[in-house]
């Protein structure tokens, strides 16, 4: 990690060349991109900017991340942001321990000396965001879950987002060679500030209807029968449907299609689910007991 130059910008590198591409490389890691999904993540790519995507709990926006990892061939770099994350656990810190050990085996070194040793690379604890930007190699740089994080940390998401560039005082300026690409991810809990928002393109990702459900069950779960496939979708549209508190999730349609698999109950061609197989596996992908008892009321199984 050196300090660089921050009067040329980080270069851009586009890693896919059109839409299309983006749609067939994405769904080659099994991850079933839309057309705006798709073309969000081209404009993201080929224009460097950080791209936010918005939408309910476990639709897929973490995912996607992921496989853009993949299809790009860059790291994974995630920050998990949290009520009370700070600088120190997004940016950087130093390793106190470290550096105490450090100055009582300087001896009689004077401290301007042993100053200069200790504010150096082998102290720096580099967070996420500091580590996609010093990073030589590509990166996807995954913010997620920012609407969790205090205000003030968008601050911080706007001076680092702005340049690619974090400032180390004692150390001085570390900018990234080449542009993370940079996917902010929110559950929609609080507004985020305008001068975020201004900075990202915007996507939101909400359910799938039912034909792209059962389009990512068959990608995700292939040993499940289509008639299984074609139940559990409609029951989850139901759930959906009703006033509960956690909506069932496309990653819990995919748990369920598992759940039946494991049980032996879900790969026979034609076969029908029953009442009671349903009810003793809801707890799949309904995880609040008022949730449970307002869907077996609906669906006719209490």
């Amino acid at each position: 990690m050196t300090e660089q130059n921050l009067g040329v910008g980080p270069a851009t590198v586009p890693s896919f060349t059109d839409v299309d591409e983006v749609r067939a490389q994405l769904a080659q890691t099994g991850y079933l991109a839309d057309e705006a999904t798709a073309t969000a993540v081209f404009l993201a790519d080929r224009l460097g900017k950080p791209l936010l995507v918005e939408g309910p709990a476990g639709v897929g926006k973490t995912e996607l991340a992921r496989a853009i990892s993949q299809t790009s061939g860059s790291e994974l770099v995630r920050l998990q942001c949290y009520e009370g994350i700070d600088e120190a656990r997004a940016l950087y810190e130093w390793n106190h321990a470290k550096q105490i050990l450090h100055i009582q085996s300087s001896g009689d070194r004077g401290w301007e000396e042993t100053k200069t040793d200790i504010f150096a690379e082998e102290f720096l604890l580099p967070r996420p965001l500091l580590k996609a930007i010093a990073s030589e190699n590509k990166t996807v740089l995954l913010i997620d879950e920012v609407d969790k994080a205090d205000v003030d940390v968008e601050g911080l998401l706007l001076e680092v987002l702005s340049d690619f560039a974090v400032t180390i005082p004692e150390m001085g300026t570390v900018a990234a060679q080449t542009r993370p690409i940079v996917l902010l991810t929110s559950n929609a809990t609080r507004e985020l500030s305008e001068a975020l928002k201004r900075r990202c393109l915007y996507l939101y990702i909400d359910f799938p209807d039912a034909a792209r459900e059962r389009e990512i069950l068959a990608s995700r779960v292939p040993q499940l029968s289509d008639s299984i496939a074609q139940e559990l979708v409609r029951i989850v549209g139901v759930l959906r449907g009703l006033d509960i508190r956690k909506k069932p999730s496309v990653a819990e349609t995919i748990d369920w299609g598992n759940t039946l698999l494991a049980l032996g109950v879900g790969a026979e061609p034609g076969k029908r689910l029953d009442d009671n197989t349903v009810r003793r596996t809801l707890g799949v992908v309904l995880k609040h007991r008022p949730d449970l008892k307002t869907a077996l009321k609906e669906l006719k199984l209490g």
